[in-house]
């Protein structure tokens, strides 16, 4: 029982939940970026007809006025579809509740919205935060949670945020951390790490089939820097009663450590995360529930952690004395991510019946590690891990769904890895395929010019700056008396009142099930 509850100390208090603000955000639309003139039909590279490549996204700043570079395609003849159910009728298949089978070769259209949708989630974790070493509130989110969604241009996404998620810099994993050049504003010891939302639009909410909760993680912005330190060190979960399920040591830390000097971190990620799923599940207690956990790179190390512990303590299963009543599906939509934990992690993940899409490039370096030599391709890793306790044992967990940027027209040949490792370039990919062997096809028309937001990809002929998107003026702003300042950001509050008390709740369940 002392290992279930390691990282879980709290003085609880009693409070009841408090509702979710009354800031309702219409439906989502999930084509959003459509700027781009692209052809509803296939098409390959024989010229017929021009596109025009010069219309960005909103997201985009604004670019020169003269003639843009076009490129053109010729029209194939569509294929005739036919006509799908409505995504509230198979939502549990799209959330893998058959492993994706069927659904990806050939590409089911329902399932790349999905997929789309929720790496944008997670790629909102990129775009709202601080990473500038001069800015005062380095390390934090640009942000308050109540206007999220609206200053990242997903104002119609039909979620609410829940609460920001934070960690602190008192882990192996240094790259991860970014801090102040300036004396600390807001906080030395945390980063902002991502946010809980739920759906809150009741349209969506019929959409969707179900009300769904989405857990979205950071990754590293230096993308590939932090892989240095990635020892292959495994470290045991500790969240069940099993010392031989193991993570990586760094991953580890990043989830469960806390500093008590810290208000942002007097509670760790995990506990902020196992706190806020126990409060919404009992907020929206008797309706159809999701849980969903997205992130990119190091994100989506973190996404399939958090994934594993809320099943494993038992927080996804609804009980009517002893009998289960509900569980709620869990669902991840990993991007880019590296192995977690050994071959006993992936096993219980399976067990727990944790769903995992893991959207990878094959260019990729970054989803071969940790576990190069011992991994789930090594035909003897059980023997090896089991009879051997061989300490590097590594296994990815769930479904692998392998794209390939020297498939898409649009994107050049390079050799930088933060090119092929990059979340945009995934997401374009995901909208291009169709299945393996078939020709890359733009489907959503997500615009081409999200893939260099923070990259140099785009064939040049686009006329697409790289790494073009920032705050306007860096964020400068002119006050009265005409001088250019950076404006003052509310405090972002660090926990809910009721976290300890949902915590506690949270142990609770623990206790009873370590007695049955």
């Amino acid at each position: 029982m002392d290992s279930l509850l390691l990282s879980l100390n709290i003085n609880p208090k009693s409070s009841n939940p408090p509702p979710l603000s009354q800031g309702l955000l219409p439906r989502y639309n999930l084509n959003k970026s459509k700027n781009l003139l692209l052809l509803n039909k296939p098409f390959s590279l024989k010229p017929r007809t021009s596109i025009n490549c010069s219309s960005v996204s909103s997201l985009t700043p604004q670019l020169d006025k003269s003639p843009a570079q076009t490129l053109v395609f010729e029209e194939e003849k569509e294929e005739e579809k036919e006509e799908e159910e409505p995504l509230c009728e198979i939502w549990k298949e799209i959330q893998g509740c058959n492993d994706w089978e069927g659904l990806l070769d050939p590409m089911n259209s329902h399932l790349r919205n999905e997929i789309i949708r929720y790496g944008e989630f997670a790629q909102a974790c990129y775009d709202s935060f601080d990473f500038d070493p001069h800015s005062k509130y380095c390390g934090t989110c640009k942000y308050q949670g109540a206007h999220f969604f609206e200053k990242l241009d997903m104002g119609n996404c039909g979620y609410n945020i829940s609460r920001y998620l934070y960690a602190t810099s008192n882990i192996n994993l240094p790259n991860f951390f970014q801090k102040a050049k300036m004396s600390s504003v807001w906080s030395t010891h945390a980063n902002w790490m991502g946010y809980v939302a739920v759906t809150t639009d009741e349209e969506e909410v019929k959409r969707l089939g179900r009300r769904d909760i989405v857990i979205a993680w950071r990754g590293t912005v230096t993308y590939l820097e932090w892989i240095s330190d990635l020892k292959d060190i495994l470290h045991p979960a500790n969240f069940g009663d099993d010392p031989t399920i193991k993570i990586e040591s760094g991953f580890h830390d990043l989830y469960t450590k806390k500093e008590d000097a810290c208000k942002y971190c007097s509670y760790s990620a995990r506990e902020q995360v196992l706190a806020e799923i126990k409060r919404l599940t009992d907020y929206y207690r008797g309706e159809e529930i999701s849980i969903t956990i997205t992130g990119h790179s190091l994100g989506a190390a973190l996404a399939i952690l958090s994934a594993y512990d809320i099943a494993e303590m038992r927080l996804n299963v609804a009980r009517d004395g002893e009998c289960v009543t509900n569980k709620i599906p869990i669902t991840v939509y990993s991007f880019a991510g590296p192995r977690v934990g050994n071959l006993k992690f992936k096993e219980r993940c399976d067990e727990l019946g944790v769903k995992v899409l893991r959207v990878i490039n094959v260019q990729d370096k970054v989803p071969n590690v940790p576990g190069i030599i011992a991994n789930e391709k090594f035909q003897f890793q059980k023997y090896v891990e089991d009879a051997m306790s061989f300490p590097w044992s590594y296994a990815h967990v769930g479904v692998e769904l392998a794209l390939d940027h020297t498939h898409s027209p649009f994107l050049k040949p390079t050799n930088d890895m933060g090119c092929a490792h990059n979340l945009e370039a995934h997401l374009h990919l995901v909208d291009g395929y169709h299945g393996k062997g078939r020709r890359f096809c733009l489907v959503n028309k997500r615009d081409i010019a999200l893939v260099n937001k923070c990259c140099d990809f785009l064939k040049t002929e686009y006329g697409v700056p790289p790494c073009w998107r920032q705050d306007e003026n860096k964020g400068m702003v002119r006050n009265s008396d005409g001088r250019w300042v950076l404006p003052e950001r509310p405090r972002l509050e660090a926990h809910p009142p009721d976290t300890a008390h949902h915590l506690e709740q949270v142990l609770k369940i623990a206790r009873s099930n370590n007695v049955g």
